[in-house]
């Protein structure tokens, strides 16, 4: 949350009156963050925590559980991707761990922390920031694209076996957004992309409308 799409989410929410949370595993980022929120006459409320490690998952529920008391909306976007075909990739099996154990296993830590409160006041949404790769099945990101796939599977289920409580679950498959994680691939410049203000954009109409996914026409066609 402290960069890219979580930060610009972050002024949005704030600015709209929303109590923000975000978490992030630098802590300077985040104190910078903050001063850039507090800046514009808004707050945010920080937290460090690194989402691949599920110790820190669990004490950032906890602590946002105790201070806070339950979380209307949970938007899972912290992401990892790796740009490498499979046939590069037979040595680099540890690749594949670390895709699926921060695009997954966190996302999946944090929200099953937090889903209890939201069944018990019978209303939540949950976010997750997917990529359109997971719809195209985009070649050399087959690391990425299949962690991002287990969240999405598992979502689709949970969609279901909430549906009667209040418990909304929302997929938004962005299409490349300019951030620090795409900068090193320098095919991309020359690729069509949404702004981090953009990607906050559907984010904002995610929890506005609650649509089961979002999916952009540039994402589509591109």
């Amino acid at each position: 949350g402290s960069s890219g799409i979580g930060l610009a989410a972050a002024h949005k929410l704030a600015e709209a009156g929303a109590v923000t949370i975000i978490c992030g595993r630098d802590a300077d980022k985040l104190a910078a963050a903050k001063k850039e929120i507090n800046a514009r006459g808004f707050d945010v409320v920080t937290y460090p925590a690194d989402v691949a490690d599920m110790g820190d998952c669990d004490r950032f529920v906890q602590l946002v559980l105790a201070n806070h008391g339950a979380v209307d909306v949970l938007v899972n976007n912290a992401g990892r991707s790796i740009r490498r075909g499979i046939e590069s990739s037979y040595d680099r099996f540890h690749d594949f761990e670390r895709t699926m154990q921060l695009n997954y296993f966190g996302a999946l830590r944090l929200t099953m922390g937090l889903l209890p409160k939201m069944i018990a006041q019978r209303r939540g949404q949950v976010i997750n920031i997917s990529s359109i790769g997971v719809l195209t099945n985009a070649p050399r990101f087959s690391a990425y694209v299949a962690s991002k796939a287990a969240l999405d599977a598992w979502t689709r289920c949970a969609a279901s076996e909430f549906a009667d409580i209040g418990i909304k679950f929302t997929t938004i498959n962005m299409p490349l957004v300019r951030t620090p994680m795409i900068a090193p691939t320098k095919i991309y410049q020359n690729v069509p992309t949404l702004s981090p203000e953009d990607a906050a954009d559907l984010i904002a109409q995610a929890i506005v409308y609650k649509p089961v996914r979002i999916a952009t026409r540039l994402g589509i066609l591109g």
